[in-house]
């Protein structure tokens, strides 16, 4: 049976080496793993929290449960898939926590699956001023991202933000190649339809009385 230490071969010859040396209980060079990664991850946290405090959260926890199941790790992926796959996991269940709290977002829904769509998103344009001062577009999708359901959302930050592969979303969420490519579809058309309406209505918000 293959293990991980006769895989330090190669481009991830470094990277296997170092999560190697963590597992012999080297912290430094756990510590330079979290580092290459961890702006990374914090992003993740962020999108799908949609709140900084708990992607702060998410992060630490994240780094400790896969500091504490290093062993686990045996190589057959990437260390980063591996350690975005505990982020993802943390996340959604500070998502829980916070439904079950009462006091998620009106526009989170964890529990939805593909058939689900969320409500008319209001809350990134909520007035006039707000709306202009909101003009550039990376802010806009920015906060239309926000407003996808949280299936999609993650499906879309992994695979179109921040550039995993099919087969990478899929292992890193447990879920089919198939399933990922329909929840990245919707995801796609939703935010287009979001995006046109926005603009729509921009326009018209300009047209003289």
């Amino acid at each position: 049976m293959e293990t991980i230490e006769n895989k330090v071969t190669g481009d991830t010859g470094e990277e296997l080496a170092l999560v190697l040396s963590a597992r012999g209980g080297d912290i430094n060079a756990f510590e330079r793993l979290l580092k290459k990664y961890d702006r990374n991850v914090f992003r993740i946290a962020q999108h799908i929290t949609q709140n900084r405090e708990d992607a702060e959260d998410v992060v630490q926890d994240a780094f400790l449960k896969a500091y504490e199941k290093l062993d686990q790790f045996q190589g057959n992926s990437k260390f980063y898939t591996w350690l975005v796959r505990i982020a993802v996991n943390e996340a959604l269940m500070k998502l829980r926590k916070r439904k079950s709290d009462k006091t998620v977002s009106m526009d989170d829904e964890v529990e939805t699956e593909d058939g689900t769509l969320t409500r008319e998103f209001a809350d990134w344009d909520p007035n006039p001023e707000q709306r202009y001062q909101q003009s550039e577009l990376g802010d806009i999708l920015g906060k239309t991202i926000q407003g996808l359901p949280a299936g999609f959302r993650t499906v879309f930050v992994l695979r179109d933000v921040e550039g995993l592969s099919t087969e990478e979303t899929a292992e890193t969420l447990g879920l089919s190649v198939p399933a990922v490519k329909s929840r990245l579809l919707r995801a796609r058309l939703q935010l287009r339809e979001r995006l046109s309406k926005f603009f729509k209505k921009a326009k018209g918000g300009d047209r003289p009385k």
